[in-house]
């Protein structure tokens, strides 16, 4: 909790956009969720406490996930980690709807940095939250608009394409100048590491290193994600729903 504090108190100002970027993200799930409420004829209330209770568990269920990271090394520098964290976000925001996924996103992050802090400058958890909304929230509208297995699939798809194409440009155009900067270290130098490992990457080319090195990655999360909600969330789903 110390090294938390001590971290938004050293990067006050980044700290800040964090915190608008969390509220914009929810904002616009929020406004989605009542969209498709209002064409559904559902009259419910975004946050219930069922549904606060329910984040919390699958936020701590996340966690855990997000603590077990593994890189890749045959494909990407070590730097990047692969998790599974966004599987409890996806399976309850397909049970509560868009909102809660991207709160159990927001609270996941909150109670990493609170137990590990940040060594990052706060740069690695935003784009940890960034990139996994950009999952769960394609992913979970479009199932919430029409609740099927068809709609649970195509927003899967949906989803893990939004998920490799944003991260990727995410990528190339904030988090590797943003690592750049904050270690010192050259873009030219992170970008050889990438050509070492995969035999694909041409040395120094951004390009060519986020398309061989990051999508991927974020393929396999997208992909191993959904295949695995799509064969858990039928039988789950009787399960959490009579919590109700």
């Amino acid at each position: 909790m110390n090294k938390f504090i001590e971290s938004v108190k050293a990067n006050t100002l980044f700290a800040a956009q964090f915190l608008l970027i969390v509220i914009a993200i929810f904002l616009v799930a929020l406004a989605l969720e009542k969209f498709a409420d209002r064409r559904n004829g559902v009259k419910e209330r975004a946050l219930t406490t069922q549904k606060m209770t329910m984040t919390a568990m699958f936020s701590a269920i996340a966690l855990i996930l997000h603590l077990l990271d593994f890189p890749l090394p045959f494909l990407a520098p070590d730097f990047y980690k692969l998790d599974f964290s966004e599987l409890p976000a996806l399976v309850g925001a397909f049970a509560f709807g868009p909102v809660v996924g991207v709160l159990i996103e927001a609270v996941k992050i909150l109670l990493k940095l609170m137990i590990k802090g940040t060594s990052t400058a706060f740069v690695g958890d935003l784009a940890n939250f960034v990139i996994g909304c950009s999952f769960i929230l394609p992913a979970s509208v479009v199932y919430y608009f029409k609740k099927s297995k068809k709609s649970a699939l195509t927003g899967c798809v949906v989803g893990t394409l939004i998920l490799t194409l944003f991260g990727t440009a995410f990528n190339a155009v904030y988090l590797l100048p943003a690592f750049s900067r904050l270690y010192g270290m050259p873009l030219e130098s992170i970008l050889a590491m990438g050509a070492k490992i995969n035999p694909l990457v041409s040395d120094g080319s951004l390009v060519s290193f986020v398309a061989c090195c990051v999508a991927p990655l974020n393929l396999i999360k997208g992909g191993s994600v959904s295949l695995v909600t799509m064969l858990i969330y039928k039988p789950l789903s009787p399960i959490i729903k009579a919590r109700r």
